[in-house]
């Protein structure tokens, strides 16, 4: 059983657009105190990951932290995601803030910008003496490391899986989609019987559909960047998913009503068995309280070119310039990274593990959709950099925003072609972007 978790997440998107103008203020304010506690210590924030006796634990791994001769001991304090963006952003702004963090997906790269970020090769040099280098799951580091070092370091994984009711899939008579005419045809027949042949929401709060939209353009083998990491919406593999996405609308295969389901209305379609099948985190079952031997992992669809790739978050740990010890903030991170398999033993922690070695572990491997995810998507996940592999801030800026948002609702509503969706899409992202 997947323990719950809070809605927000990895949300280090949302809101960041809204704030990214005040940001750039961030570098010529000074003052204040450094990032340690009162009583000498590395400060660590984190934020709420699991259900409430996650951060109990997490805090735990701190208390026991116990430095060698010479470096600092830590901290421990719980930040809300409510307006958290605002809250590490005047926190470090006053000098007041941590040294150490979890938080937003992609809050690290806007930080960098204001060149409030401690690189973390001390802390990867360290892994490769440790062992712990070797670990990490393919693909999960790279993103990380910038032409300056890495920017932060990945301790979860939040994918987006997709799921099926076996039981409705059974009274419909038709197979589990494994590429998109496949998927077409058992929308149909799922929704002979009443039933959404994709699931999806948004609805206020819900960003299902934002990353559905995406998700499906990168199972094409595109992707909102170039290779370059350049703007690129309107190539060949982007308008062919979504022209795809409106067949799947015209057909009924997307519920017309999704577009203004909450997460919690989008929840209570798989409950009351209205989804059959449909994009999510890896936790649906726990989330929507429905059966996990009836709720399952479905395999990745392959794309109409022999695409397969899905998308994914890569959450993580950044450290900060305003330290009172770099070496302190380093040793600190090296060890909170060995004690994650902690977390996961008492199954506190929804998202998926970066470490192979907690893949292992068997409280892990008693999820059978676990065990699946891990072998069958994490190979093949992409971030919203697809098609290129770096993260950046820009990608703050894209996830969570009105454009985003815009593009997806007009996507499942069907109100417009492929091309023109598109296009609006573009134009609303180069606004905002710089």
């Amino acid at each position: 059983m997947r323990s719950t978790r809070t809605i927000c997440t990895r949300r280090g998107f949302l809101g960041l657009a809204a704030v990214a103008a005040a940001a750039p203020a961030l570098a010529a304010c000074g003052g204040g105190s450094s990032s340690s506690g009162g009583d000498g210590t590395i400060k660590f924030w984190d934020m709420p990951w699991g259900v409430p006796a996650y951060n109990d634990a997490a805090k735990k791994v701190v208390q026991a932290y116990a430095p060698a001769s010479g470096n600092l001991k830590a901290s421990y304090q719980t930040i809300q995601w409510s307006n958290f963006y605002q809250t590490f952003a005047s926190a470090i702004a006053s000098k007041t803030g941590p040294a150490v963090s979890t938080g937003g997906g992609f809050q690290a790269f806007q930080f960098e910008q204001q060149g409030q970020i401690a690189y973390a090769d001390g802390v990867i040099d360290a892994l490769k003496k440790n062992g712990r280098y070797g670990d990490f799951l393919p693909g999960v580091l790279e993103p990380f490391k910038s032409d300056k070092g890495y920017v932060a370091v990945p301790w979860g994984i939040d994918m987006r899986v997709l799921w099926y009711r076996k039981s409705l899939f059974d009274k419909a008579g038709v197979d589990v989609p494994t590429d998109w005419p496949s998927l077409l045809t058992a929308g149909k027949a799922l929704r002979e019987i009443g039933v959404s042949g994709f699931g999806t929401g948004s609805g206020s709060g819900n960003y299902a559909a934002n990353h559905l939209v995406l998700a499906m353009m990168i199972n094409n083998g595109g992707g909102v960047f170039s290779p370059e990491g350049q703007l690129d919406l309107m190539n060949d593999r982007n308008v062919e998913a979504i022209e795809f996405m409106l067949e799947l609308v015209s057909n009924g295969v997307i519920d017309p009503a999704a577009v203004s389901y909450t997460v919690d209305d989008m929840l209570g379609q798989w409950k009351k068995e209205k989804a059959a099948y449909g994009l999510y985190f890896a936790e649906l079952p726990g989330r929507a309280g429905v059966k996990a031997d009836d709720t399952l992992v479905a395999s990745p669809l392959t794309g109409p070119h022999g695409d397969k790739a899905v998308l994914m978050f890569l959450n993580n740990i950044m450290m900060y310039k305003n330290t009172p010890s770099q070496a302190s903030s380093d040793a600190f991170l090296v060890y909170y990274l060995d004690q994650l398999k902690l977390l996961w033993q008492q199954k506190l922690v929804s998202l998926l593990p970066v470490f192979k070695s907690i893949t292992e572990m068997p409280e892990f491997t008693d999820d059978p959709g676990n065990v699946k995810i891990i072998k069958e998507y994490v190979p093949i996940g992409k971030t919203f950099a697809a098609r290129s592999t770096a993260l950046n801030a820009d990608l703050a800026v894209l996830d969570g925003g009105q454009a985003l948002t815009q593009f997806a609702q007009t996507v499942i509503t069907g109100k417009t072609g492929a091309k023109s969706a598109l296009r609006t899409f573009q134009s609303g992202l180069q606004s905002v972007l710089k």
